[in-house]
C-alpha cells in the first residue's frame, strides 16, 4: 500500500444504454447496422462512461467494454474460423437448479446457451476492429480530460475463448487451446504497444470444475487443466511485460448457488505461476468472504498488486461504505503491509449485454460507495 489512499477500479464492463443495446442486438441476430449510428452510438456511450467513472472517484478506469456483446464473445467478431452456434449446458451449479437458471437467464440481446462454434483454423483478424475500439477510448479520455491514475482495458484469455466456443475443427483440446493464444496474442500486444494496463479476463481459471468436461473431475485434475490453461495465457503475454499486466478471475458474474465452486487457497498457487503482477479475485461475494485467509496462506509475489472484489455486483442493494471499508480491512490484515492494494468490484455490471443483474443507476452507485469505503478504509489502516 502506498501514498496513505487505496485507490479503486472497477472489473471492465459497465452499463451500456438502451440505444446502445438494440444495435447491438441487431448486429448479433445479424441485421446491418448503419455504421455512422454504431459509431456515434459506441462513442457517446464510451464518453459517458469514462466521465462518470470520474465523477464517481474511479482511479483506474476503462472503456465499459461498450461495443462488446459480451466479454468473451466479443471475439467471435476477431477471430476467423467461427461459424453458427450450438446449444451448450449451463454451468454445473445451475445444472442442479434448472428451474430458476431458465427463468434467471433470460436476455433480449444474447442467448447464453447457444456458444459459437469454431469450423475452421483460428487466427486474428480484428485488428481494425481493436484498433478503433482503442482510439475510441483514447478520444474519451482526452475529450472529458479526468485525472485517472491508470487506465486499462479488457481482452478475453485464450483459456476462455476454449471454454465458451466449441471446438469442431482442432483434433484435440491442447491444439486448440494454444492456437487460441496464438491469436489472441495480437490482441493483447495491440492494448500494451497503445500504453494501457492489459486486463485478461479469465473466470475460467476459478471455473473450470463448472464445465461439462470437468463436472465430474478430482481437484488435481482440475488444477493440472487450470495450470495448462495459465501456461496458454503466459504464452501469449510473452511480448507484453508482466508489470503492464494485470488478470481478473472469479467464480462467475452470475448469481448461482456456487456450491461446486473450487476454494481460493487450493488455487492460489497455481495462478501464482501467471506472467501477471496484478490479481482481481472475488471477496465480496457471500460464498467467497471467508476466503481471504488464503492470501495469509499463500501470500502473493513480490510486486504483485491485490484488486480485492469489494462491492457485490450481483444484487440491488448498494454496499454501505463501511461494510465495503471492513472487506478492505481485513484483506489488508492478511497480506503484507506493503502490498498494494487496489478496491475494485467483485466482477463487472455488464459482462453480458442485457443482462446486468443490478440497475445501471445502482451500478454507479456501488462504484461511489466504493470509493468511499477506500477512503474510510484507507483511514482505519494508516
Amino acid at each position: 500500500m502506498v501514498d496513505d489512499r487505496i485507490p479503486t477500479t472497477h472489473i471492465g464492463s459497465l452499463p451500456r444504454p438502451p440505444e446502445l443495446l438494440d444495435l447491438l442486438k441487431q448486429r448479433e441476430e445479424g441485421e446491418d447496422v448503419d455504421p455512422d449510428e454504431w459509431e456515434a452510438a459506441t462513442t457517446d456511450a464510451t464518453h459517458e462512461v469514462v466521465r462518470r467513472q470520474a465523477d464517481v472517484g474511479i482511479d483506474s478506469a476503462n472503456n465499459g467494454e461498450q461495443s462488446r456483446v459480451s466479454f468473451n464473445w466479443y471475439v467471435k467478431n476477431r477471430l476467423s474460423g467461427i461459424e453458427g452456434t450450438e446449444e451448450q449446458e449451463l454451468w454445473a451449479d445451475l445444472q442442479d437448479y434448472p428451474e430458476y437458471a431458465e427463468e434467471t437467464f433470460k436476455t433480449d440481446v444474447i442467448n447464453l446457451a447457444e456458444h459459437p462454434v469454431v469450423t475452421g483454423p483460428i487466427e486474428y483478424t480484428g485488428v481494425e476492429e481493436a484498433e478503433a475500439e482503442i482510439a475510441e477510448f483514447e478520444a474519451a479520455l482526452d475529450d472529458v480530460d479526468a485525472d485517472f491514475s491508470d487506465t486499462f482495458l479488457t481482452s478475453a484469455s485464450p483459456s476462455v475463448v476454449t471454454a465458451t466456443h466449441v471446438n469442431d475443427h482442432y483434433d484435440d483440446y491442447e491444439e486448440y487451446l494454444f492456437a487460441a493464444a496464438d491469436a489472441m496474442q495480437t490482441e493483447y500486444e495491440l492494448v500494451a504497444d497503445a500504453g494501457f494496463t492489459l486486463q485478461i479476463d479469465a473466470p475460467e481459471l476459478l471455473t473450470v470444475g463448472q464445465t461439462a468436461a470437468y463436472a465430474d473431475a478430482s481437484l488435481e485434475e482440475i488444477k493440472d487443466a487450470t495450470r495448462l490453461h495459465v501456461q496458454a495465457l503466459n504464452e501469449a503475454l510473452e511480448n507484453v511485460p508482466a508489470e503492464q499486466v494485470r488478470l481478473h478471475t472469479c467464480w462467475g458474474s452470475y448469481e448461482g448457488p456456487g456450491h461446486l465452486d473450487t476454494p481460493l487457497a487450493e488455487m492460489l498457487p497455481v495462478l501464482y505461476e501467471a506472467d501477471i503482477t496484478g490479481l482481481s479475485v472475488e471477496q465480496a461475494n457471500p460464498r467467497h468472504q471467508h476466503e481471504y485467509r488464503a492470501f495469509a496462506e499463500h501470500p502473493l509475489p513480490d510486486g504483485w498488486t491485490l484488486i480485492p472484489g469489494v462491492v457485490d455486483v450481483k444484487t440491488n442493494i448498494i454496499d454501505h461504505p463501511e461494510t465495503i471499508a471492513d472487506r478492505i480491512e481485513r484483506v489488508a490484515d492478511a497480506v503484507p503491509d506493503d502490498t498494494q492494494l487496489v478496491a475494485a468490484p467483485d466482477c463487472g455490471f455488464g459482462t453480458q449485454a442485457g443482462i446486468g443483474m443490478v440497475d445501471p443507476e445502482i451500478a454507479w452507485a456501488k462504484l461511489e460507495a466504493l470509493d468511499d469505503g477506500a477512503q474510510i478504509a484507507a483511514d482505519r489502516i494508516y
